[in-house]
C-alpha cells in the first residue's frame, strides 16, 4: 500500500490560507496513521467535530478519496471571536492504494473524532503454500533424445 504523503509545505498552505482566503471555506487535509495487523491494513484519520453522516469515501482507479466538512460555527449576535484557531470547511485525504488490496472489502468505522478505515489484503496477494511434487526416481534423469539434443 502506498499512501500520499502530507506536503512539507502544508502549515504554509494553512498560513496563507488563513491570511488570504477571507472568510469563505477552506480545503484542509487530515493526519493519518497507518498500521498492517495480520491481513488487513488500517488507517485512521482524525477528524474531530465532523458529523459521522458529512464523511464520503470513494474508491477510484485505486485511490481512495476521504472527503468530511465541518461547518463554520454559527455566532450569536454579539458575540465577537477572540481567538479562532480550530478549520473549518473541507478536509480531504487521498491514499494510493496497491494492487495487492480488496477495494470491494473496504470497511469504514467513525468513533470519537476518529475514521477507521479498514483494508484487507486481497486474496491473491495472500502468502501461500505452493506443493513440491516429487518425480518418479525410477525414470532415468534423461531419455538418449534429451541427452542427444544437449550434446548438439
Amino acid at each position: 500500500m502506498a499512501l500520499v504523503r502530507s506536503d512539507p509545505f502544508r502549515e504554509f498552505d494553512r498560513f496563507f490560507q488563513q491570511a488570504f482566503a477571507g472568510s469563505g471555506e477552506r480545503t484542509w487535509s487530515m493526519p493519518l496513521d497507518a498500521y498492517r495487523k495480520d491481513d488487513m491494513f488500517l488507517v485512521q484519520l482524525d477528524v474531530p467535530g465532523i458529523a459521522p453522516d458529512s464523511v464520503e469515501l470513494t474508491v477510484d482507479n485505486h485511490v481512495l478519496t476521504v472527503k468530511a466538512t465541518r461547518h463554520a460555527p454559527t455566532m450569536q449576535e454579539g458575540v465577537q471571536p477572540v481567538i479562532a484557531e480550530r478549520p473549518w470547511g473541507e478536509f480531504t485525504r487521498q491514499i494510493l492504494l496497491g494492487d495487492n488490496l480488496d477495494t470491494n472489502s473496504i470497511h469504514a468505522e467513525y468513533d470519537a473524532g476518529v475514521l477507521t478505515i479498514s483494508l484487507p489484503v486481497a486474496e491473491h496477494a495472500k502468502p501461500r503454500k505452493i506443493d513440491v511434487s516429487v518425480k518418479d526416481s525410477t525414470t532415468p534423469v534423461g531419455t538418449a533424445q534429451q541427452q542427444a539434443a544437449v550434446a548438439s
